[in-house]
């Protein structure tokens, strides 16, 4: 297990929208995953995403994430 400082949280709320949410505190369902680009990868090619929100994840929201992961 890893503290939320470790992770990356993802954020989708009411209207639809899902966002990285670098606060932590955006309203919305969350979802975490950790920094790396080996997670990054299993996330996006599973699709664990779109499961846990129910949802289509844009493309936009894992370019933002990569952007965060290579930082």
């Amino acid at each position: 297990m890893k503290s939320k400082k470790e992770l990356i949280r993802i954020v989708h709320n009411k209207f639809g929208e899902t966002n990285v949410d670098l606060t932590g505190k955006a309203h919305g369902r969350g979802a975490y995953i950790c920094n790396n680009k080996h997670c990054f990868e299993k996330t996006k090619k599973s699709k664990i995403l779109n499961r846990t929100f129910k949802a289509d994840i844009e493309e936009a929201v894992y370019e933002k994430l990569i952007k965060e992961i290579d930082e």
